[in-house]
């Protein structure tokens, strides 16, 4: 029984509790009659040393001292109490029990000492005398005078309380004892009481854990227990059902992996392949044994591992683009890289899209394009070098032939800067040629000072007002100079063309902790809100009527282009603009700070 916890929890506190009070109140009520006894002894004591006192004050005036110590002697005998005379010195004059001559002087006793300086005096101590424990009572005799004379002192044994005490103290343990074992016993039966239904508990949700959500506790006690035995009954309730939809939506899950079109894998820490889906098996020609193998094993490729376990060191999603020969075929995936952090185990989702059909596309513009700006560079520098001569040569009709070959120039000029873009495009569209490129740590107020100055002319020509705002403390970035270059003067040239004369163009550069911000602001045509959000695509062009009207218009290259750059030096753009009030190119590169 005592090896339940339970069992002991419950006894050994009450016996405790209860040893501790029975002792407490039996040696208080053990101490509580023996001062009790002691204190009626010490009043009749009182009482009958009052009464030999008033005797022996009377008896001074007509009787001997040998007279008195007879009487003394009477009332000893009759009373069974020890008497004592003394004298004013502490001499013994008669004493009941013992021959006062034989008696030493007793004016240092407590008693005596006590009824000298209070008038009365009272101890408890062990009689050399009697040979036992006596209590002592004494009262001084006085004269008529006041003046004392002499000390009665009248004393008893106290061996009847002390029987009386030891008595009483054998049988308080005695019950002591008793209670203690009853109150084992009480408790025993009271724990058994109380751990037979938690035992029943206890049995029954061991068979809970180990799986039969179906088992329900049945306790009828209509206390706490049967409160906690329903409470874990709507638990396991609770429990099953949740496992079910668990698993329902477990089976929604597997169904979907493994009959959507997309790839699925899980890679673990590693960069094991753990898991994959029956589209991931039919792409890469995964076997059971290929699985929990590095990529480079399972599919002929580092790429998914190691991306996979720089995902699960940053602990950030990432994409990448992922290229194989399937079936003879080539095909580009976006993969998606997604963590996935448990209690004990960490693992990376990746997701397969098929962009093979986008990304031959977009293979197939950049080949359109590049093939279009080489055909068409041949004619136009033809058409560039006939303007010239022709704008040298004399005409019979000057003004005539000047605005034909005023024409042929500025045509041949804006199909030069489409050519120009379109090859500058292609170049950057190139992974060889954007590896190729050489970045470097520029100041941008550098930058924009040199834009700045290349198109004084035309600002000048417009009669436009340019406005610099550049910071104190150097401006540094990471890019390459002449794209850097570029990508401002397409958003200066912009600026100057779209905008009036006599308009105000702000180029400005601002810095913080994080950041290089470049703003270039004009109060021009200004982009309609329905042409904002397509303004950076390549070919896009706003309304043409519009356009024509201010007399201006692009060619839908240069923005696109602005912002490819942006992009591969690590920045973004974006802009704000209202019409007929002008319009803000906002750029943000990352800062860099020189050792």
């Amino acid at each position: 029984m005592l090896k339940s916890k339970i069992s002991r929890r419950l006894i050994f506190p009450f016996l405790f509790v209860i040893i501790i009070s029975l002792s407490l109140l039996g040696f208080y009520l053990l101490h509580f009659f023996y001062n009790e006894n002691i204190q009626r002894k010490t009043s009749e004591l009182t009482i009958n040393t009052k009464i030999i006192k008033a005797f022996i004050e009377d008896a001074r005036k007509t009787s001997s001292e040998d007279k008195i110590a007879v009487k003394i002697q009477e009332f000893s005998t009759a009373a069974n109490l020890r008497i004592t005379y003394l004298d004013a010195d502490g001499k013994v004059l008669a004493d009941s029990s013992e021959p006062a001559e034989r008696l030493d002087n007793h004016l240092g006793r407590q008693e005596v000492q006590a009824a000298f300086e209070a008038g009365f005096g009272t101890s408890n101590r062990y009689s050399d005398t009697l040979k036992e424990n006596m209590i002592y009572v004494a009262l001084p005799i006085r004269e008529s005078t006041g003046h004392i004379v002499g000390i009665v002192r009248m004393a008893s044994s106290l061996a009847p309380i002390e029987n009386s005490y030891i008595h009483t103290r054998r049988t308080i343990i005695s019950a002591l004892f008793i209670s203690t074992l009853i109150t084992i016993l009480l408790g025993l039966l009271l724990a058994q009481r109380q751990i037979r239904p938690i035992r029943q508990m206890t049995e029954d949700a061991r068979e809970i854990t180990n799986g039969n959500l179906e088992k329900r506790l049945l306790i009828r006690t209509e206390d706490e227990l049967e409160i906690l035995a329903n409470t874990i009954n709507s638990l396991t309730t609770n429990l099953s059902k949740k496992i079910k939809e668990s698993r329902s939506e477990n089976h929604k899950l597997t169904l979907i992996l493994e009959n959507m079109d997309n790839a699925v894998m899980l890679l673990n820490a590693q960069g094991n392949i753990t898991t994959a889906n029956k589209q991931a098996c039919r792409l890469f020609r995964l076997t059971p044994d290929l699985l929990q193998k590095h990529s480079i094993n399972a599919i002929g490729s580092a790429l998914l591992s190691d991306t996979a376990q720089e995902v699960l060191r940053s602990g950030e999603a990432k994409s990448i683009n992922f290229h194989i020969i399937s079936n003879g075929t080539r095909k580009t995936f976006a993969v998606f890289f997604a963590p996935c952090f448990e209690e004990d185990s960490h693992a990376v989702l990746s997701v397969f899209h098929d962009i093979s059909i986008l990304q031959d596309l977009s293979d197939r513009q950049s080949t359109f394009v590049t093939n279009a700006a080489h055909e068409l560079a041949t004619p136009l520098t033809s058409i560039c070098g006939f303007s010239e001569t022709l704008l040298d040569s004399e005409l019979d009709d000057p003004v005539l032939a000047r605005k034909f070959i005023d024409i042929i120039h500025n045509e041949s000029q804006r199909m030069n800067r489409l050519i120009k873009d379109l090859l500058q495009l292609a170049k950057l569209d190139s992974r060889q040629y954007r590896e190729q490129l050489q970045l470097q740590t520029l100041d941008c107020r550098l930058l924009l000072k040199t834009a700045a100055s290349q198109l004084a002319p035309q600002i000048s020509s417009k009669n436009q007002t340019l406005t610099l705002h550049l910071p104190e403390t150097p401006a540094n970035l990471h890019a390459n100079e002449d794209l850097l270059l570029q990508l401002i003067l397409n958003l200066l040239e912009n600026a100057i063309k779209y905008t009036k004369k006599n308009g105000q163009i702000e180029l400005r550069c601002q810095i913080d902790e994080a950041q290089v911000e470049i703003r270039i602001k004009d109060n021009g045509l200004g982009i309609a809100p329905a042409d904002l959000p397509f303004i950076f695509e390549r070919f896009y062009r706003a309304d043409k009527s519009r356009l024509r009207a201010f007399g201006c218009g692009g060619s839908g290259i240069g923005l696109s282009l602005v912002q490819f750059l942006v992009h591969m030096f690590g920045g973004k753009i974006h802009v704000e603009s209202e019409l007929d009030v002008g319009t803000e190119f906002i750029i943000e590169f990352p800062r860099i700070f020189q050792q």
